[in-house]
């Protein structure tokens, strides 16, 4: 393949290990966040909290409150992991009809559905579904949280306040839906100068722009003041009902009164000695798990991963219905993994499915809102078929591993290619005995689509193998897009924690308790 690109640079991301508490996820301030609630005495579920929504205000075009997503726990004292699941939910109102196919081409989005009469599956308040972000956070705060909620919103409500700085990896993500963008004037006032042009600081400036999420800091102080359920019972819940009715959605205060976090039994699975812990139903999980038991034991080579990789997608789409994304789509969906000091872990993923959503503000509340029905086949009679309150099969896959030595926590954004990316790391992790620095270092390769996407660092001996059972398209490591996802993960090994990031993601990075600014 060809490419723009040095063949000589070298990029890597060192790691740390450490007695304390650490942090990873898709930008360094969120991860910052997590590791100043660390040193403050707060454990993971404390951290993971205000992570969240740290993240909703550094990265809004990934995920945030007008999203969803599910998270894995790890909780030490006990020896007992916890799935919990707040994904989006279509409308009670929807009506599939509503949604007529063009009989002409496909969905100009991530998934290759059949074209819907003006993508209103996709773009505006027609593709938005029940969030279920802030849910989740609030489960997850009653039951196990050691901090105050209104404490743990706190830096986001900073940060909001402060504005988002503006640099080139935001510009260039925002110029990849500038068109769709300037088709809600409310979102297009954040994010777009004249309502056209993506806002990002000048070649050689050296000054700093923000951004003006300051509707967001405020709906985030009333989230604060009034607990998680006014987001889905009080004025926050009226307010973003109005906006996207306002924009002809068919949200309801009936849809979000209705809506709930669930706790589940997670999906555990062994390999020898490891315990895999993982997000049952309408998840990847069960995918990651029809990887691992087909996966030879021992050590296995990278044909063997694909073979595996390639059984696996193949039953999702028998089983689960086509859920799969094309290559070259941003998907907007954001991980995070912390570990404390006592070991408890968390692996949290969280999205707005889409970069930007459904690409369209709740303008009274400052929030980005999902396009959780573009989740759903618009096409009648299929496993995933469109249809009323009905939960949204999702990508995503946390995932927690316990081994004798500790474990880890992994996960990913980057739609379908998500299980792929986590479950060649933890195969690294376990059966090839690497660090976490090595294995976030070592090629990937991606068989979501009918093509296999190796990375060329691996060896041509590799890329022969696997082009005599797959089409391989090899791609360098780069920036962007991301061809094999974009993961964030923790560590703990003998009592030392440690955690990498995605090497060529520019705002991904590891914070570590210990380097906190608290306990400086």
């Amino acid at each position: 393949m060809q490419t723009n690109f040095a063949n000589t640079q070298v990029i890597r991301k060192s790691v740390v290990e450490t007695a304390g508490g650490v942090v990873s996820s898709q930008h360094a301030r969120a991860s910052r966040t997590g590791a100043d609630v660390l040193a403050a005495g707060g454990d993971a579920i404390d951290a993971a909290i205000a992570t969240a929504f740290a993240l909703g205000v550094v990265e809004p075009w990934m995920s945030g409150p007008g999203g969803g997503g599910a998270m894995v726990i790890w909780r030490s004292k006990e020896q007992r992991a916890y799935a919990l699941n707040f994904g989006m939910e279509s409308p009670a109102a929807l009506d599939p009809a509503d949604y007529p196919l063009t009989g002409q081409g496909r969905v100009s989005d991530l998934f290759p559905w059949p074209a819907v009469k003006d993508d209103r599956n996709v773009v505006g308040a027609t593709a938005v579904a029940i969030p279920g972000m802030v849910a989740g956070m609030g489960a997850a705060h009653d039951r196990f949280a050691t901090m105050g909620w209104g404490d743990l919103l706190q830096p986001a409500i900073d940060m909001a306040t402060e504005g988002p700085l503006i640099d080139w990896f935001s510009a260039l993500l925002t110029a990849s839906s500038a068109r769709l963008i300037a088709r809600d004037p409310d979102l297009a006032a954040i994010f777009l100068e004249d309502g056209t042009w993506p806002r990002m600081a000048a070649w050689t400036a050296t000054g700093q722009q923000r951004l003006n999420m300051s509707g967001m800091a405020d709906s985030l102080r009333r989230l604060a003041q009034a607990g998680a359920r006014d987001f889905y019972e009080g004025a926050l819940a009226r307010s973003v009902v109005d906006d996207i009715r306002g924009k002809g959605g068919c949200l309801s205060l009936e849809d979000m009164a209705g809506y709930k976090a669930r706790f589940f039994e997670p999906l555990t699975i062994g390999r020898g000695a490891v315990q895999y812990h993982l997000l049952p139903g309408l998840t990847a999980g069960p995918t990651f798990a029809h990887y691992m038991n087909g996966l030879p034991q021992g050590r296995p080579d990278t044909p063997q991963i694909a073979a595996a990789l390639k059984a696996a997608y193949d039953h999702r789409i028998a089983t689960m219905g086509h859920d799969g994304e094309t290559h070259d789509s941003p998907s907007c969906t954001s991980h995070f993994s912390v570990v404390d000091r006592q070991g408890n872990m968390v692996a949290v993923t969280q999205t707005l499915l889409s970069i930007f959503g459904a690409r369209t503000l709740s303008q009274s509340t400052g929030i980005p809102m999902n396009n959780g029905i573009m989740w759903f086949d618009p096409e009648p009679g299929k496993p995933n078929s469109l249809a009323a309150g009905k939960p949204c099969l999702m990508n995503i896959c946390p995932a927690i591993a316990i081994t004798p030595e500790g474990g880890f926590a992994l996960g990913a954004s980057g739609g379908r290619k998500i299980m792929g990316a986590v479950a060649q790391l933890a195969t690294y992790l376990t059966d090839h005995g690497m660090t976490i620095e090595e294995a976030f270092h070592a090629p990937r390769l991606d068989l979501s689509g009918d093509t296999l996407v190796a990375n060329a660092a691996l060896s041509e001996e590799t890329l022969e193998r696997l082009s005599m059972d797959h089409s391989v398209q090899t791609r360098p490591f780069e920036a962007y897009p991301f061809a094999w996802a974009c993961p964030s993960g923790v560590m703990r090994r003998n009592g030392v924690n440690s955690g990498c990031t995605e090497v060529m993601s520019p705002w991904a990075d590891t914070a570590l308790e210990s380097q906190s600014a608290s306990v400086r």
